[in-house]
């Protein structure tokens, strides 16, 4: 080990516990393997590439939803020096690659998103750059549409000279968890826990439960309301005059109101059609607070509905966009040792995030 990378790496821990004690915590028991592997890679990091016979070793970070994996990593990207580092949630990287691949099949004029490596391997290649080291925050597989395209791109950027740290609230077996398609994504799963070095951070704590004084995001400035509380959080209903379409993901969707930075959608609109991540991405470019209402429990929904619903509270709360939910609770009546409650945890943990009604706001910072 050269003296830089030693310091690199006690510099690295000290700036995780004072990250920690600037937020008011210390590391729990949970978080101190993953950072000291974190300080590791920052040391690894610290050597230039054309000196390492290989890049360092990925790293895949699972755990419940809480319990600081997001804030080990932007932490951990927060203190490295080199500039060649990009942290992408991945909703949002699978977006640009859905739109590059289309690009280059097109220009091909062969093959398809789900099918053609070549234009993968292009997208990615203008995605990333010359990028060392790549975060993708939230990492999961639900749909079986999109198997075959992550798995494409786990191979292309496992076999590129960067390393890879990606979150996740699932182990790598636990990835495509429908029955009818994991034996399609398996592949993957084994080739992550080859090429990965997987950590748990399962810690007890649910962070996003505890009050933090220091900062308070925007979606933490929303709220769920009941109908008729509407004006108590400062809204004004919709107005029929206020309807018009908003342009969003190469298509245009029904709001009931568009005010400056506001946006108001009912939920049938925007859950229960055929809605998807890159549209909701849209109006988080575009506006900073978005209300929802029409919101039944989410049991009473469609499937499709309530993985769109968990797909937009994931988008507003990454994006800082303020969320306002207006009608019942979503999660009222699913009992917690349910299928359907195990798959809405993150959501479950987000919401927490935003005022209930007749509560004060609670200053509360994403970890």
């Amino acid at each position: 080990m050269t003296a830089r990378a030693g310091k690199q790496h006690e510099a690295m821990r000290a700036h995780f516990r004072r990250a920690a004690q600037e937020r008011g915590f210390t590391l729990d028991p949970a978080q101190e393997a993953p950072a000291e592997r974190l300080g590791r890679l920052a040391e690894e990091l610290a050597h230039p590439l054309w000196r390492l016979r290989r890049p360092p070793r990925h790293l895949y970070l699972w755990g419940p939803v809480g319990r600081g994996k997001s804030w080990l990593v932007d932490t951990f990207l927060d203190g490295l020096a080199t500039p060649q580092k990009r942290r992408l949630h991945f909703h949002d990287f699978f977006r640009r690659l859905h739109e590059g691949v289309a690009q280059h099949t097109a220009a091909q004029h062969a093959g398809g998103p789900h099918t053609d490596g070549a234009a993968v391997d292009q997208a990615v290649d203008e995605l990333l750059g010359d990028c060392r080291l790549l975060v993708f925050d939230e990492f999961h597989a639900h749909d079986a549409g999109d198997a075959m395209l992550v798995a494409r791109l786990f191979r292309t950027l496992l076999d590129r000279r960067i390393t890879l740290v990606t979150t996740s609230n699932y182990p790598p077996a636990g990835l495509m968890p429908d029955p009818l398609y994991h034996h399609l994504f398996e592949p993957t799963i084994w080739l992550i826990e080859e090429r990965m070095d997987v950590l748990d951070v399962a810690g007890r704590t649910d962070f996003r439960r505890q009050p933090r004084p220091e900062h308070v995001d925007g979606f933490a400035l929303g709220a769920r309301l009941d109908a008729g509380e509407e004006a108590a959080a400062g809204l004004t209903p919709p107005r029929a005059d206020e309807a018009r379409p908003v342009a969003t993901h190469h298509r245009e969707l029904p709001a009931r109101a568009v005010r400056d930075d506001l946006v108001w959608f009912g939920f049938a609109e925007l859950c229960e059609g055929r809605t998807a991540v890159p549209d909701y991405l849209a109006l988080a470019e575009r506006f900073p607070t978005l209300v929802l209402d029409g919101v039944p429990p989410l049991a009473e929904a469609s499937a499709d509905a309530r993985r769109r619903f968990a797909n937009l509270v994931d988008v507003c709360c990454d994006r800082g966009v303020r969320l306002y939910l207006v009608g019942a609770d979503p999660l009222a009546g699913l009992p917690a040792d349910s299928t359907l409650m195990r798959d809405l945890d993150r959501t479950a943990s987000r919401l927490a995030l935003l005022r209930q009604p007749g509560r004060e706001p609670q200053e509360q910072a994403r970890t």
